[in-house]
């Protein structure tokens, strides 16, 4: 890398940082270890708010509609927690 590259703006321009309330659902799940019992799950991360597609929702909320009663990884956590809260455009707190 030369140092005109160094000086140079980013490629892509970046906008003002919006706020967006709750957390990402992968950096739920990756606090956690897997294999895991939904109860368990509910226990240490219910509290936690997730970001959704409709705003912002706690986690034990979310999970009363999973039918699932234990997750094996945490790609099928996340997959049942998806199938309730959807998947799309995350609204900020300006919207």
């Amino acid at each position: 890398m030369s140092d005109d590259d160094e000086d140079a703006p980013p490629a892509v321009t970046l906008g003002e940082q919006t706020p967006v309330e709750g957390a990402p659902l992968a950096r739920v799940s990756s606090r956690l270890t897997w294999p895991k019992e939904k109860s368990e799950v509910d226990r240490l991360e219910g509290n936690t708010v997730l970001r959704t597609p409709d705003g912002p929702r706690e986690l034990s909320a979310v999970l009363e509609d999973v039918d699932e009663t234990y997750f094996q990884r945490h790609q099928e956590f996340e997959g049942h927690v998806r199938d309730v809260i959807g998947t799309g455009p995350i609204p900020t707190a300006d919207e």
